[in-house]
């Protein structure tokens, strides 16, 4: 069994770790929310916008509730454990609490990058060509997204283990 890294460097109890480990995260939220709240806004007013039928076409409006119901999911995933932990409190239930956080805020991450990803598509599609929106698609997606949201964090996971259990 490997040793939490952060037990190593630091001097607090289980409970001041749990602490710093919910404040960390709630504070991760507080950053992430902002962000889906003024793309949520945003996706709001675009269908009362003047010719947004006619300029989007069926594929653009398919982006749209897309990038509409991944922007709401990503919002109800950064949302739920600020809420689990206000029904939650005082229940001794904290190391649940950042478990579930951790989970949501992965999922809510994931749902903010297929937004983002097709809020960026349906723009770039209404203003350019169909090549330019398929660039736009994959650069978000693949290389901003999902590189640096999931794959560069996991690939230094893996190695920060991977020491950990050659120490150990």
């Amino acid at each position: 069994m490997s040793v939490d890294p952060s037990r190593r460097f630091r001097n607090e109890t289980e409970h001041e770790r749990l602490d710093r480990q919910l404040m960390e995260l709630l504070q991760g939220f507080r950053v992430a929310t902002t962000g889906v709240q003024v793309l949520f806004a945003f996706l709001l007013t675009v269908p009362f916008s003047a010719r947004f039928d006619t300029k989007v076409g069926d594929t653009g409006r398919a982006l749209f509730y897309v990038s509409l119901f991944g922007a709401g999911l990503a919002s109800v995933c950064f949302i739920a454990p600020v809420i689990q932990h206000r029904i939650l409190f005082r229940l001794g239930q904290k190391a649940l609490l950042i478990r579930r956080a951790n989970r949501f805020g992965i999922a809510g991450a994931f749902a903010l990058g297929v937004s983002m990803t097709a809020a960026t598509t349906l723009v770039v599609q209404a203003l350019s060509e169909k090549a330019a929106a398929t660039f736009a698609t994959v650069v978000v997606a693949v290389l901003l997204c999902g590189w640096a949201w999931f794959v560069q964090p996991y690939l230094t996971r893996r190695r920060a283990e991977a020491r950990s259990a050659k120490d150990a």
